[in-house]
């Protein structure tokens, strides 16, 4: 899982507009290898007792990235609440979460279609 950014605490929060949407709240991670890059909180989930978080890199002009690649994180808070990242080490725990969020994925897209009836 090396391709995985490597973190601790989430650093550079910013809540881009006035309401508590998740979409409008960017992170920048920093990488193995010291690069940055930001990305656009899409949900935070838990799964079986463990907080997890989905993170969508955006472009160099702050957009979406066109290859749809997602960074899921365990997800914690500090006694200060401060957020904070770790790494999913464990491929067994990966492969659930990622199934899970593809799981919640389709479920928002089936919302939206009926929305739209």
């Amino acid at each position: 899982m090396s391709d995985k950014p490597n973190t601790s605490p989430i650093h550079n929060m910013e809540d881009d507009a006035e309401d508590d949407d998740m979409e409008d709240i960017r992170v920048t991670l920093t990488l193995e290898d010291d690069s940055e890059t930001e990305c656009r909180i899409l949900t935070i989930f838990e799964l079986e007792d463990q907080d997890y978080i989905a993170l969508l890199p955006l472009d160099e002009d702050g957009e979406d990235n066109e290859e749809g690649e997602v960074f899921i994180f365990r997800y914690f808070e500090d006694e200060d609440g401060t957020p904070g990242l770790e790494n999913i080490e464990n491929e067994e725990e990966y492969e659930a979460v990622s199934d899970y969020f593809d799981e919640l994925l389709d479920e928002a897209e089936w919302e939206e279609l009926l929305g739209d009836e």
